[in-house]
């Protein structure tokens, strides 16, 4: 029997699911972020299949979303998106410290995985958090400078006015550089990533995503099984159920498999 329970730690909500038989036991974990203008609610069917595998997993509400929502219009919330990444970023790790405190997470074996927002999230945390051992973005993208300027380009195309002078531009993309995997690709240090990506996705770009991927291959050729790239050529901003068993069987694979496991 799978249970789910809504629960807060430091004012950040979340999802636990376990199998209720683990409830106390200290088990390999996976954090999954959703994405923007989403839930956490919207993630169970992941959380479920993970926790049928015999994971522990912790389904956090983004700041601005679900039971955190502040009645903003898409336009306002889209102004705190980075506001919202970074944010996140932040609250994962203060959840991981409480959640190991409390004996419920085997720290050595941690994933982290997103959709979306989500994804770009993961990737991010990964230049902050060695206890990250293994990772899943899907439909996400580790560059966040030229995310940032391509999410600016496309409102200078659409009319709309900035929000933003150009000062607070310039401070945004000088924050966002220490959490640009793409900038920082040594920060992934081999650890087992994946992507899933829709070749047709028209908010976040794959070819950002696919260049990073293409970039950090060669970092990874003692141990090439441990990267990899699912291309979906018909799929636009959307996850597979073919996304959904991968992001399964590879923490399966990386979390459960104590051969395959990263230590600092």
């Amino acid at each position: 029997m799978i249970i789910v329970e809504n629960k807060q730690i430091s004012n950040i909500p979340f999802l636990h699911v376990v199998k209720k038989e683990d409830d106390q036991i200290k088990l390999p974990s996976i954090f999954f972020i959703h994405g923007f203008t989403s839930a956490k609610e919207n993630n169970l069917h992941y959380a479920y299949l993970l926790a049928e595998k015999g994971f522990r997993v912790f389904l956090p509400e983004a700041l601005y979303h679900g039971e955190r929502e502040q009645g903003l219009s898409g336009k306002e919330l889209f102004v705190h998106f980075w506001e919202i990444v970074l944010k996140t970023i932040h609250e994962v790790n203060i959840l991981k410290e409480q959640l190991v405190h409390d004996d419920l997470i085997d720290q050595d074996r941690i994933g982290l995985a997103g959709t979306s927002m989500g994804g770009i999230v993961t990737l991010g945390a990964l230049t902050q958090y060695k206890w990250i051992k293994a990772a899943v973005s899907l439909m996400g993208m580790p560059a966040y400078e030229q995310f940032s300027l391509w999410q600016l380009e496309q409102l200078r195309l659409q009319g709309v006015k900035f929000p933003f002078t150009q000062e607070q531009i310039d401070e945004q993309l000088s924050i966002l550089r220490d959490y640009d995997l793409s900038l920082n690709p040594d920060k992934l240090e081999n650890r087992p990533m994946l992507f899933w990506h829709g070749k047709k996705d028209p908010m976040v770009p794959f070819s950002l995503t696919y260049q990073f991927f293409e970039t950090v291959k060669n970092d990874y050729k003692e141990h090439p099984d441990k990267l990899k790239f699912i291309t979906d050529e018909q799929a636009d901003h959307k996850v597979s159920r073919e996304g959904l068993k991968a992001t399964i069987d590879w923490f399966e694979k990386y979390l459960k498999n104590e051969e395959c496991m990263v230590h600092e």
